[in-house]
């Protein structure tokens, strides 16, 4: 475990700017075709959220977008996806309509491309879509249009309405919990609740945990999606000191693991405790969060750039972009991008520190995001990293006692 990047010796170039993809071809690497394409299709939101990482971090580009996806940006985002799928042979893929707010874009454009993607593609290739939504807007008209056009809903709220609106508030400063809590039982309540797919919330370690994990499971979520906020070295995240060996998020989090695991039913998946629990029993990770499983994602800006995951947006300015865009670049020429390469080639792309770590097959040096450092770009450990380490090891320990006990008593 690492407590600071000013602890191993510094990189001469930042990574992965240097890394020498063609060397990796040589030796034999192939890049994972993406089978997640995340769409931007508006780049303004309705709410006014302090910890988001699209208008309140680092990288401010959102404000040269255009606010709609054009409809021949859609209709080449969608050629593009077709043409990726057909050319890997892919079984499925994952759409998943994101924003800013996607609501705003409307319900012509999200028709248009969710229609237009199921119609290109081969026969053989499933589409699922997935819309991740602040829930504000979130109607009868849009859950008819959801339910027509087979779109599942994710949800981001933060627990109860204080904890919620602490940051999910309007520009007036009015919280929305109000709002997205009667939108969740529209989407719970009757009968568009197969098309519910989780929820999102954003630890915030000032909110009771258990409070937190009571308010959401009132939803009936079939998950929930705890995600830490965004976060690296120059700029860590909140009540996290850069290299201190204190575990607030791990402390929060535990609480919830411990009511979650000991409870006689599953009353939903908890996406972070699942992965990492699949990783101790040796499956590969689903996430990106945690593990060493290739990354294959792209996002295509509501400009029609094809980017890497925009959570880079809390880096430095200008962290997720790439050359390329829809307009003339096939989606397979980002595959050879640095930066998407240096999230598929595993463990050769972690610092000494992680790769002689004891749980880095488990951790996989945490979020790519939160490992930039000024000194040595993302090869560096997570800003995460204590409670990563605390986290992890405290979830085999509890594994491991079980398994141990169920031995002895058979």
């Amino acid at each position: 475990m690492l407590g600071s990047p000013d602890s191993e010796p510094l990189l001469t170039q930042e990574f992965p700017e240097f890394l020498d993809v063609d060397a990796l071809l040589a030796d034999g690497w192939k890049p994972f075709a993406f089978q997640q394409f995340i769409l931007k299709i508006h780049s303004r939101c309705d709410l006014s959220c302090r910890h988001c990482y699209v208008y309140e971090m680092a990288d401010q580009s959102w404000r040269e977008q255009p606010r709609r996806m054009s409809d021949a940006v859609a209709d080449r985002t969608i050629e593009r996806i077709a043409e990726h799928a057909g050319r890997h042979n892919l079984p499925e893929v994952d759409i998943i309509l994101h924003g800013g707010e996607p609501l705003l874009a409307g319900p012509e454009l999200i028709s248009r491309l969710v229609r237009g993607i199921r119609g290109a593609v081969d026969t053989g290739t499933r589409v699922n879509v997935n819309i991740q939504t602040n829930g504000v807007r979130l109607d009868e008209s849009f859950l008819r249009l959801f339910d027509s056009l087979e779109i599942r809903v994710g949800v981001s709220v933060d627990g109860d309405e204080e904890s919620h609106d602490r940051h999910r508030r309007f520009a007036d400063g009015r919280g929305s919990h109000a709002l997205v809590s009667a939108s969740l039982r529209r989407l719970t309540e009757g009968p568009y609740h197969r098309l519910f797919s989780g929820l999102l919330c954003t630890v915030d370690v000032r909110n009771d945990p258990l409070r937190t994990y009571e308010a959401l499971l009132e939803f009936d979520p079939p998950a929930i999606d705890f995600l830490l906020p965004h976060g690296n070295w120059p700029a860590p995240p909140p009540f996290r000191e850069a290299g201190s060996a204190a575990t607030p998020y791990a402390d929060w989090l535990i609480q919830i693991f411990d009511r979650w695991y000991e409870s006689p039913v599953l009353q939903t998946e908890i996406r972070m405790f699942q992965e990492i629990l699949r990783l101790l029993l040796g499956s590969p990770s689903r996430a990106e969060t945690v593990g060493l499983s290739p990354v294959r994602m792209v996002v295509i800006e509501t400009d029609g750039r094809i980017q890497q995951s925009d959570i880079l947006k809390s880096a430095y300015p200008g962290a997720p972009q790439t050359p390329l865009h829809v307009l003339r670049d096939p989606l397979d020429r980002a595959l050879l991008h640095p930066s998407i390469v240096a999230r598929q080639i595993g463990e050769l792309a972690l610092s000494p520190a992680c790769r002689s770590c004891e749980i880095v097959s488990t951790c996989g040096g945490g979020l790519y995001a939160h490992r930039y450092s000024q000194n040595s770009g993302f090869a560096t450990p997570s800003v995460y990293c204590p409670d990563l380490y605390r986290l992890i090891t405290y979830i085999a320990a509890r594994c491991a006692r079980d398994m141990a006990r169920l031995r002895g008593a058979g």
